[in-house]
């Protein structure tokens, strides 16, 4: 069974980082491309960020660009996001996604 557990959300302030993380498991991680997504209270789903299986190949939305940065950890079956300068706009639900599988999401709310 495919799993895939986001986790590292919080409460931040306008400037702020956080790390969120991404669990997976269920199927051969390192032979997939992993992407973050998010979802904005009262909006559509938006993407945020992807990389291949090894890293080498990375893409950004442009407006995370210079903020955000993915990774991942394939021993640990991982992926990351590093989220600097954190906009009040940033404030979502940030999920993890393998093809057609998705994660429950990680709440993230950048409020003073």
């Amino acid at each position: 069974e495919v799993q895939l557990v986001e986790s590292g959300g919080d409460l931040v302030q306008p400037g702020g980082s956080l790390r969120l993380s991404c669990a997976a498991s269920g199927f051969t991680f390192d032979d997939y491309t992993m992407t973050w997504v998010r979802q904005a209270p009262g909006k559509g789903l938006e993407w945020v960020s992807a990389l291949n299986w090894n890293g080498g190949t990375i893409y950004y939305a442009e407006s995370m660009k210079g903020r955000f940065t993915i990774s991942r950890d394939n021993p640990k079956n991982t992926v990351y996001l590093q989220m600097n300068s954190l906009k009040p706009e940033d404030t979502a639900v940030y999920h993890c996604n393998y093809g057609n599988y998705w994660g429950q999401g990680t709440q993230v709310t950048v409020s003073s």
